[in-house]
């Protein structure tokens, strides 16, 4: 993950603009990839509150990318998993090198890319509205550089091959992305890699807040095909719906998210899909509903003449569905019920406990989503990927800016604590056994 020193490379167009990107360090092609972002980093500029009376906190990186990279990271001790993780880092003329060396010591696979004719992202966090002391507000405050399934590709074709994927972005912008992902990803393993199986990956569809609204449910709906994880949080969903989700006295309305959950999933009554909606200190609530599950199974179809042992189901399915690429291989579709979920999870610090731990709540949402694709990536069920959710967001909200990372593999910290052991105890307290972290 060290970036590599700038050489002039003039490739690249954003947007209709010619650039000139410097250098980015490329991953082997034999990497095994478990989680990749499309979202941003991005260098924070954070004003606190006034009633805390402490100066800006300033070059402190963040954007939902790099949180989402922390997520994934934190279940990921080197010398082997940590390079699973990875993401686009874009890096201006401005870029501090104090970042580049921190972001370095993850140990990922992150991708540097250098580019000295733009600065880097930056965004202003502030406490500015005397109507409501609790409210952060976000602005850029330099241009933006949005990330496309073109940057990994042209930049490091292996993330193509990421068992998870994380997005945050509008419904339709989410379309977008998965289909040229798919579409890329398949083009990738037919030339680089014909003779391997491959799968779908895990989508993880982030809303960005701004476009959670009434106007957009149906573009909503019409998105959830195609991800495997929507995740808004309580807010944001309440926004598809015409609400606010949030109680008189401030608190998460806990019963119009489970409403809400039961009316988007009303909508799409014939496939199953799952919404996890993150509520801060109330935790995350999980909905999938029970519908049908099609997975595609590939069958040896048959060869020659007809004996006693020819198997008719599969010889007719075969002339009904077509011969698959390789001959006398047919794809059989099975489904499977999925009886569905309906759960609350706790946040890992509540109470009175979580109000002297939490320093801090930037990118915890990020970061939950972060240690939940990882998870799923690895194999993990719904319930237990939220719990590595939920601890993942647990180490980002302790402070301002990303936690301390002292040690090396096994013996690693974060805040001085092994995720592992946090796990643990986490999965013992919610009934869900004991969880190792890998």
């Amino acid at each position: 993950m060290t970036p590599p020193p700038p050489e002039p490379d003039p490739t690249d167009a954003v947007a209709g603009e010619e650039e000139v990107l410097e250098s980015w360090n490329e991953i082997p092609p034999t990497q095994e990839i478990d989680f990749v972002t499309l979202g941003m980093f991005i260098i924070d500029e954070i004003h606190h509150p006034p009633s805390l009376s402490l100066p800006p906190s300033l070059n402190i990186p963040g954007g939902a990318g790099t949180y989402s990279l922390l997520g994934a990271r934190l279940f990921s001790p080197p010398p082997l998993l940590s390079s699973t993780t990875s993401m686009i880092i874009d890096c201006g003329s401005d870029f501090p090198p104090s970042l580049s060396a921190h972001l370095s010591s993850w140990q990922t696979s992150a991708v540097f890319r250098h580019n000295a004719d733009r600065l880097t992202t930056k965004g202003y966090n502030g406490y500015s509205n005397p109507l409501d002391p609790s409210h952060r507000s976000f602005r850029y405050l330099t241009p933006k550089r949005r990330l496309t399934t073109d940057d990994l590709a042209s930049l490091s074709p292996v993330l193509l091959t990421t068992k998870s994927l994380h997005l945050i972005c509008s419904p339709l912008r989410c379309q977008e992305l998965v289909t040229t992902f798919l579409s890329a990803r398949k083009r990738y393993y037919n030339h680089q890699r014909p003779s391997e199986e491959h799968t779908r990956p895990v989508i993880i569809w982030e809303p960005v807040p701004d476009l959670c609204t009434p106007e957009e449910l149906l573009n909503c709906t019409n998105t959830l095909p195609m991800v495997d994880v929507c995740s808004p949080n309580h807010a944001e969903l309440a926004g598809f719906l015409g609400g606010t989700g949030v109680l008189e006295d401030g608190g998460v309305d806990a019963l119009a998210v489970e409403k809400g959950c039961e009316q988007l999933l009303a909508s799409m009554p014939l496939q199953s899909y799952t919404l996890v909606v993150r509520a801060g200190e109330k935790g995350a609530y999980i909905a999938r509903n029970g519908g049908r599950k099609r997975t595609m199974k590939k069958v040896v179809g048959h060869r020659g003449g007809l004996t006693k042992e020819t198997d008719m189901e599969e010889l007719f399915r075969g002339l009904v569905m077509g011969v698959g690429e390789e001959e006398g291989v047919v794809a059989r579709e099975e489904i499977e019920v999925d009886e569905g979920v309906e759960r609350w999870l706790p946040a890992y610090w509540t109470g009175e406990e979580g109000r002297e731990k939490v320093k801090d709540a930037t990118g915890g949402g990020n970061t939950f989503l972060g240690g939940l694709g990882v998870a799923l990536a690895r194999g993990k069920g719904i319930e237990e990927a939220v719990g590595w959710g939920a601890v993942a967001a647990s180490f980002a909200i302790e402070q301002v800016g990303m936690p301390e990372l002292k040690g090396e593999g096994e013996e690693e910290r974060w805040n001085g604590e092994r995720v592992g052991d946090r796990l643990k105890s986490f999965m013992e307290r919610v009934g869900l056994g004991e969880g190792e972290g890998k």
